[in-house]
């Protein structure tokens, strides 16, 4: 969570300035070994959000961008972003490994005090990912008490046809080193969810917040023989994290 940022005076003229503020912090994550799968893992999780004044910011979940517009509650940004490939270990270890991606995107935030609105689309320019994602996410924050805060909202992602070729299609060549059917997807996928989480203010700059969330897979990616046969299109995630504020 953010912090509430700061004013620097002078002596002679009240002046709102830019500043960093934010929080860093880390924990533990569980969720699929890859998009589609029925397994699960738990991994160390870095957590990071800062800004600079109402301009630049950074973080793990929209990346690091710039705001272009800013005006009322509307704001514009162009950023850099991070999409996950697949990995060939497992019940996937015959398929060709899919790299994770650097993407370049424009996301548009509306902020209307506990509702919070976000639309991004994107596109890989590194890895093994083509195509384009689009994502929207709704996002209601509410106080509770004096030292907690709670939010929950849904997620929404639609990608290409490319893109969901990259991540659920099986060329002939792995299907015959597998076993598991060829597949070639003929449209893009589209999957919805939802977030919640829960953040305790131990301190005022010390925090310990718990997320659970879920989404769903529809489409060609549901139909692919690697979330069919192997996973489930159905996708758990949880998480628990301590964070430090500035």
């Amino acid at each position: 969570m953010m912090g509430v940022i700061g004013l620097l005076a002078s002596a002679t003229v009240q002046a709102a300035q830019p500043q960093w503020e934010g929080s860093i912090g880390g924990g533990a994550a569980y969720w699929p070994k890859y998009t589609g799968s029925d397994e699960y893992r738990t991994t160390p999780w870095p957590t990071f959000d800062i800004t600079y004044g109402d301009t630049f910011f950074a973080s793990l979940q929209d990346g690091i961008g710039w705001n272009i517009v800013k005006q009322d509650k509307w704001r514009v940004a162009p950023f850099i972003g991070y999409a996950f490939g697949r990995d060939d270990r497992g019940d996937i270890d015959e398929l060709d490994k899919v790299d994770d991606s650097l993407t370049g995107g424009l996301r548009v935030n509306y902020d209307d005090g506990h509702w919070r609105y976000s639309a991004s689309a994107q596109t890989p320019f590194t890895g093994d990912l083509d195509g384009y994602r689009l994502r929207f996410k709704t996002d209601y924050v509410t106080r509770v008490g004096e030292r907690a805060a709670f939010t929950i909202g849904p997620r929404f992602t639609y990608t290409s046809e490319r893109w969901a070729d990259d991540l659920f299609g099986v060329s002939k060549r792995e299907s015959q080193r597998s076993g598991i059917d060829a597949y070639d997807p003929s449209g893009s996928y589209f999957s919805a969810g939802l977030d919640t989480t829960y953040s305790y203010y131990l301190t005022h700059q010390l925090s310990v917040t718990g997320l659970l969330g879920m989404t769903q897979l529809t489409g060609d990616a549901a139909d692919s023989p690697i979330v069919d046969d192997l996973g489930d299109s159905t996708q758990w995630r949880a998480g628990a994290f301590i964070n430090y504020h500035f």
